[in-house]
């Protein structure tokens, strides 16, 4: 592993308005003080203030305490738990205060027709510069998809020497199927998925609500994952088979050196915001504690609508019910 421990330089902590500042971290401790995320590990030590990052990457070897995943989460970081250089997302949690404007632009794209073929067309245009998508069906979009990368497996193989005679893929247990080219494949896809399913979740989008695929927990995540594989894990593939190297564990670490070396967090980061956001428009403002009303669209959250505010501009009077539960003899919380 490289001596950079963390996924973003130091000035990308302050980048505020376009929220793409991220931090991984690896082999090391995270503790809190004050308002301030501390870093240790045997090299060095580094504070950063919570409410400059959105997103916060755990990697392998990290030890975090409670203090600093609350300061976190009372600061609208997201925070995922990954594998190297953010390969393979294993767990995923959002603080109260994030916002859920990218959320609401995606599912509004997701269910109408015509924005949702606009976004697939634009995903497609990203794999094919140069050429004009504007007009055609999925239909068509698919077949043209299919024919590139079939082309791009056999240029890989005529590159590299390594016969390919066809995808291959098991679901549920992609590493069993195949030869060692079809499961160098299904490893690096994997760790791929991993990178843009923490960048997805981080930004405070859905994996869920996927353009061109659907019906899957993490349809977006491979939408956006296909966007690099001809770039990233096909070719990746090609060259570990090349050299003998055909371990699940070649193609893991393989993709972690790219990620690291073309900054690849950053780009999807761009990549998924100017999908879903309308140009020339930033959609993630500032999380606002708001109320959905029926009549006037949102109310302040955090006020006092029991009697101390007039309601009736809002079709309101009767007060508001709460049910807590008790707390927790010698602890002061709820269960």
């Amino acid at each position: 592993m490289p001596d950079i421990w963390w996924k973003a330089d130091p000035q990308d902590l302050h980048r505020l308005v376009d929220r793409v500042s991220s931090v991984y971290v690896e082999r090391s401790h995270l503790d809190r003080d004050e308002n301030a995320v501390v870093i240790i590990n045997k090299q060095q030590t580094v504070r950063v203030p919570a409410a400059m990052v959105a997103v916060m990457l755990l990697g392998p070897g990290t030890r975090v305490t409670h203090g600093a995943i609350r300061l976190l989460a009372d600061s609208g970081t997201a925070m995922c738990w990954v594998g190297e250089q953010g390969i393979r997302m294993y767990a995923a949690g959002l603080g109260p205060s994030r916002g859920a404007g990218l959320l609401h632009r995606q599912a509004w794209l997701v269910t109408r027709p015509k924005e949702r073929l606009a976004v697939a067309r634009a995903m497609y245009a990203m794999r094919f510069p140069g050429e004009d998508v504007s007009n055609l069906t999925m239909q068509q979009l698919r077949g043209r998809e299919g024919a590139r990368v079939r082309k791009l497996y056999r240029a890989q193989a005529q590159r590299t020497g390594v016969s390919w005679d066809g995808r291959v893929y098991k679901a549920g247990d992609p590493h069993a199927a195949g030869d060692d080219l079809n499961r160098l494949l299904s490893a690096a896809n994997a760790a791929l998925y991993g990178i843009c399913h923490a960048v997805v979740v981080g930004l405070g989008a859905s994996p869920g609500l996927g353009f061109v695929h659907t019906g899957l927990a993490i349809s977006f995540v491979l939408d956006i994952a296909d966007l690099y594989k001809a770039e990233y894990t096909i070719p990746l593939a090609f060259d570990l088979a090349a050299k003998g190297l055909t371990e699940e564990r070649d193609a893991r670490l393989g993709l972690r050196d790219l990620i690291a070396r073309d900054k690849l967090l950053g780009r999807i980061v761009d990549d998924v915001k100017n999908l879903l956001t309308p140009e020339g428009k930033d959609l993630e403002e500032d999380a606002a504690n708001l109320l959905w009303d029926e009549h006037v669209g949102v109310v302040p959250g955090g006020t006092d609508w029991s009697g101390g505010a007039d309601l009736s501009a809002y079709g309101m009077t009767d007060n508001h019910i709460a049910v807590v539960g008790p707390e927790i003899e010698g602890t002061g919380t709820a269960p």
